[in-house]
C-alpha cells in the first residue's frame, strides 16, 4: 500500500528527486535544493514545533491535500481515494490506519518527492498564469513559504514596488518569522531583500547538495526534443545533457542570478552516474 521505499542514503535520495523532476519536469536543481533547506535530505527529518514531516516538510493538512490531488498519477490511487473533505474543509481519513500510511509516506523519499515536485508544478502553473512571466526557482520557494496568493503578492509587489517593507504586507508571517523579515538589527527588510536572500538560501543549498546549477534560476528553459548532445571523452550521453541543462539554467538566471565557473563545467563521474541511474529507470537504457 505504498511506493516501494528508496534508501534514505544522500544518493538514494538525490535519485529520488531526479526521478521525480524528469517526471514532473520541475528542474532538479530547485527540488534539490528546496529538500537541502527544509531536511539537510533527511527523509526522516520532523520539525520539533508542528507536524512537519520529510524530505520537504509538508504538514499533515498539505500533504493530505497533494496526495489527494496528485497521489493516483503515481501509483497511490489507495491514498487519494481514502481521503476526503470533512465539513469544515479540512481533510480526513475515516480508518485511522490508512491515515497513518498514508501521513508515513512523507518519509518515503520516492513519494515525497513527487508530490513536491507536483506542488511545485502546481504553483509554477499558478504564478505564471498570475504574473505573465516564468516562474523562477525562487518564485516557487516564496509559494511555499507564504502559499500560493501570498507568493502572487510578494511578487507582484515585487514587480512594482521592490522597496514595500515585507513586514506592513504579511504581518503575520512576520510575527511567526522574525529573522526572514527583519535584520539582526531590527531593521525592516524590503520585499527585494526578502526575496534575494530565498534565492541565496536556495542557491547555497542546492551547492551543498551537489546541484550543477543555480536552484533559484527561471524554470523551464529546457533543451528541446531532438537537440544534439555531444558528450567529452570518456562521458555519457545523458551526462553531457545533465551539464547542458545545467548550463543552460545558469544562462537563464537571470540579473540576480551569480555565474560560477563551477556551475558551466562538465559533469562529474557521480552525476553522469546518476543521470544513467534515472534514464535506466525510465527504460531509456
Amino acid at each position: 500500500m505504498s511506493v516501494n521505499p528508496i534508501a534514505s542514503s544522500q544518493g538514494g535520495v538525490q535519485s529520488a528527486i531526479a526521478l521525480a523532476s524528469a517526471k514532473t519536469g520541475i528542474d532538479f536543481n530547485y527540488l534539490l535544493g528546496q529538500a537541502q533547506v527544509e531536511s539537510g535530505l533527511n527523509a526522516q527529518a520532523k520539525a520539533p514545533t508542528s507536524s512537519a514531516k520529510g524530505l520537504y516538510q509538508f504538514i499533515e493538512q498539505s500533504w493530505l491535500s497533494v496526495v489527494k490531488k496528485h497521489g493516483a498519477e503515481h501509483g497511490l490511487g489507495w491514498a487519494a481515494d481514502a481521503i476526503q473533505p470533512g465539513a469544515n474543509g479540512r481533510l480526513t481519513v475515516g480508518d485511522a490506519g490508512i491515515r497513518q500510511a498514508i501521513l508515513d509516506l512523507r518519509g518515503d523519499p520516492q513519494a515525497a518527492a513527487l508530490m513536491a515536485a507536483e506542488h511545485a508544478a502546481d504553483n509554477k502553473a499558478g504564478i505564471e498564469a498570475s504574473l505573465g512571466r516564468q516562474a523562477t526557482g525562487t518564485d516557487l520557494y516564496m509559494a511555499h513559504f507564504l502559499g500560493l496568493g501570498g507568493a502572487r503578492k510578494f511578487l507582484s509587489v515585487l514587480q512594482s514596488n521592490p522597496d514595500q517593507i515585507g513586514a506592513e504586507l504579511f504581518p503575520a508571517a512576520a510575527r511567526s518569522n522574525r529573522n526572514i523579515f527583519y535584520g539582526a538589527n531590527g531593521q525592516p527588510r524590503t520585499v527585494a531583500e526578502i526575496y534575494d536572500r530565498f534565492a541565496a538560501k536556495l542557491d547555497s543549498g542546492a551547492g551543498r547538495a551537489g546541484a550543477t546549477g543555480l536552484a533559484s534560476a527561471v524554470l523551464g528553459e529546457g533543451i528541446t526534443d531532438g537537440a544534439e548532445i555531444i558528450p567529452g571523452a570518456g562521458e555519457s550521453q545523458s551526462g553531457a545533457a545533465r551539464w547542458a541543462q545545467a548550463t543552460l539554467d545558469q544562462l537563464n538566471g537571470g540579473a540576480r542570478a551569480t555565474r560560477t565557473a563551477s556551475a558551466l563545467l562538465r559533469p562529474s563521474p557521480d552525476n553522469a552516474r546518476l543521470a544513467y541511474l534515472l534514464l535506466a529507470q525510465l527504460g531509456g537504457l
